[in-house]
């Protein structure tokens, strides 16, 4: 099973943000009908397939929760992009990238110098 946790839904985004008091929260947010962003999600696989850092992913598809994407960037004060990542702790972002940024390498260096990994 994935560690990417789809969210779907304001609780299930209310429920992460609060987790990321515990432990950093990466959120994805990804375009099923966008070459870069299938390019983004290969990118985060592979990340994952290295050995997820121990925090909780977060996936958003922006097709079917277009709200939800719209809802994270107003809380998290990050303006919408597809594909983004969004690296949450204490319900703040602490970093983000967008399109070709999204990629493992970029990913495990954020991780190492937020999530203190």
């Amino acid at each position: 099973m994935s560690p990417l946790r789809p969210l779907a839904s304001i609780e299930e985004l209310e429920m992460a943000l609060a987790e990321s008091a515990e432990r950093p929260v990466l959120l994805f947010k990804h375009s099923h009908t966008c070459g870069i962003s299938t390019m983004a999600f290969d990118e985060m696989e592979a990340h994952l397939a290295a050995g997820p850092f121990p925090i909780c992913y977060g996936l958003v598809t922006v097709q079917t929760h277009r709200h939800l994407s719209d809802e994270i960037a107003r809380r998290l004060g990050v303006r919408h992009e597809t594909p983004q990542v969004i690296l949450v702790r204490d319900g703040q972002a602490v970093w983000h990238a967008s399109h070709f940024h999204v990629n493992a390498r970029e990913v495990e260096e954020a991780l190492r110098a937020h999530a203190g990994e």
